[in-house]
């Protein structure tokens, strides 16, 4: 797994043996990215990343320069492995935060510019995500909330919704605050 772009593109992340996440692919990400960088001046931005895992999507947005990042994962091994990914790169503006993401819903009282979420294809609620970001007014306005899932799931019929992308076995259904 590496890097792919801003001020730390080609370092390469290391995660232990040990850790129990499923990346967002290079290609996936690296879409993503193209597609945000075009929307988005990553230096004025709030982001949030649940679900963070390796911390990768997080370590992206800061190579580009995001100053605010808040990665939410209930396992504590993810929680420091991006702690420690974080310190050896000098990237101050990672918050590594070992909390329930359904938790985090209720308690959080900020709100971001972009909210991306990558939960375990097979978690049970995620096709209340959008709902409850929405509902916790998570999301400021302007700002996109991106949900990565398997292609069993089909949420253009929310309201939110804007637009779906696929990138191999990766799904990205994207919801905006129009507000």
């Amino acid at each position: 797994m590496r890097i792919i772009g801003g001020s730390l593109r080609g370092k390469t992340i290391v995660p232990p043996a040990k850790l129990k996440a499923r990346p967002t692919t290079d290609f996936a990400k690296e879409a993503l990215f193209n597609i945000l960088e075009n929307t988005y001046n990553f230096t004025e931005i709030r982001v949030l990343d649940l679900f963070a895992g390796t911390g990768s999507i997080s370590l992206e947005f800061a190579s580009r320069g995001c100053p605010h990042i808040d990665c939410i994962d209930i396992n504590l091994l993810h929680q420091r492995f991006i702690k420690t990914t974080a310190v050896a790169f000098k990237l101050v503006q990672i918050n590594a935060l070992r909390l329930n993401v359904f938790d985090f819903f209720d308690i959080c009282k900020l709100q971001y510019d972009i909210i991306f979420a990558d939960p375990p294809y097979d978690i049970s609620g995620i096709d209340t995500f959008p709902q409850r970001i929405f509902e916790n007014q998570l999301l400021k306005e302007g700002g996109v909330f991106i949900l990565e899932h398997s292609q069993k799931y089909d949420f253009s019929n929310n309201s939110l919704f804007t637009k779906h992308k696929v990138y191999g076995s990766v799904n990205f259904s994207f919801f905006e605050n129009k507000t």
